[in-house]
């Protein structure tokens, strides 16, 4: 059992760390570019831009444990694995596919992972949203 937790703490590691440069990515780029005044098409494209980014973060993350799930021969097949990693991540939990019983802890966390991670992106995207306003209300 201290195994297959060292095993989930670590892909919980690379989510964050994946997550960690994935928004910095994202800070340092929007903070290189001036704010546009507040307009509907700009400010929407922004938004699009950074949902884009943070679906594609998480779709990383996603594959990391599908990759893991694939190794540790826990799933068929890469495309089961990745479909069920998908269902956990985001704690949809469809319950068609189920990790073979000593690797069932695996799927716990990864739920708890997608939880944090999208609570995480959540609140960025939030951030993001208020740093515009903001920059908009000086500009008023």
């Amino acid at each position: 059992m201290a195994l297959k937790l060292l095993i989930a703490w670590a892909l919980l590691g690379v989510c964050v760390v994946i997550h960690a440069g994935g928004i910095t990515y994202v800070m340092r780029r929007l903070r290189r570019h001036a704010v546009p005044p507040p307009l509907f098409w700009p400010w929407t494209w922004i938004f699009i831009r950074v949902a884009a980014w943070i679906v594609a973060m998480h779709l990383v993350e996603v594959i990391v444990w599908a990759a893991a799930y694939t190794a540790i021969d826990a799933m068929p097949d890469a495309i089961t694995a990745f479909y069920f990693s998908v269902v956990t991540y985001t704690t949809t939990g469809y319950g068609d596919l189920v990790l073979p019983a000593p690797w069932r802890v695996l799927g716990g966390i990864e739920a708890l992972t997608g939880i944090l991670m999208c609570g995480w992106s959540t609140g960025f995207f939030f951030a993001v949203l208020s740093r515009m306003f903001e920059t908009g209300d000086e500009r008023a």
